[in-house]
């Protein structure tokens, strides 16, 4: 984002504004969010929560710019992502958004190096700051002794590290986790709650969905959504 749109900001990283979208099934529309509002502060780290179906993925698409609002706004410095052209969201998405998902989703026949250069390839960096981002990203999430490996030969727990130094690698503002920690066993499951944390406390903001308590628990605070609706914020 331009230094001027955030000079237009209020304050807010990101607001989302009466935010409703509506899909349509044949004749069928089904309303998957109604009227959502809220706001986000740098470094803040939040949860939503909610039961399956109540909204939480597809906000989280709408906040990464991976799917517009029906009705609505969401400004992230003051910039409104519904006005940006196809091309400006994919740079939105490639420069200040982290996805985290509840699958690696890595590539398995390209090393844990190689899926985690991916988002880079397209920047224009020079190979050396391509490569340092790189062994930056893999030490933060302490996986680099497995940056030769394929994906098919790392543990659930690896895979997910690996997928989020991949999230974190383009140096976002912004990270959306979707059920990050849904496939690991507990004591892999801290960990990536762990690293999420430590992202906040850097200044990003992160944005966790989850149905699991001991997650949300390490949140600044909670959005509870429920049939598309916010039925509570604390």
């Amino acid at each position: 984002m331009s230094e001027n749109a955030r000079a237009e900001s209020d304050g807010s990283f990101l607001k989302a504004h009466l935010v409703s979208k509506t899909y349509r099934t044949g004749a069928k529309q089904v309303l998957a969010l109604s009227e959502i509002s809220f706001e986000l502060g740098e470094g803040e780290i939040v949860g939503l929560s909610g039961p399956s179906g109540s909204g939480k993925s597809t906000l989280l698409n709408i906040l990464g710019g991976l799917d517009r609002p029906t009705s609505g706004t969401v400004l992230v410095d003051g910039v409104p992502l519904h006005e940006l052209s196809d091309d400006a969201l994919t740079l939105y998405r490639r420069q200040t958004v982290g996805f985290v998902f509840q699958a690696s989703y890595l590539v398995p026949s390209l090393t844990v190096q190689e899926n985690v250069m991916l988002p880079l390839l397209p920047a224009p960096l020079s190979p050396e700051e391509k490569e340092a981002r790189v062994t930056a990203a893999l030490e933060q999430v302490n996986i680099t002794h497995r940056a030769s490996h394929l994906p098919g030969e790392l543990s659930g727990g690896e895979q997910q590290r690996a997928a989020v130094a991949r999230a974190i690698v383009n140096q976002p503002r912004l990270i959306l986790a979707d059920e990050p920690t849904g496939e690991l066993d507990a004591a892999n499951a801290a960990r990536i709650v762990e690293l999420l944390s430590g992202f906040a406390g850097e200044g990003r903001t992160v944005v966790i969905a989850s149905h699991d308590p001991d997650v949300i628990a390490v949140t600044d605070r909670v959005i509870q959504l429920q049939a598309g609706t916010v039925v509570s914020t604390s």
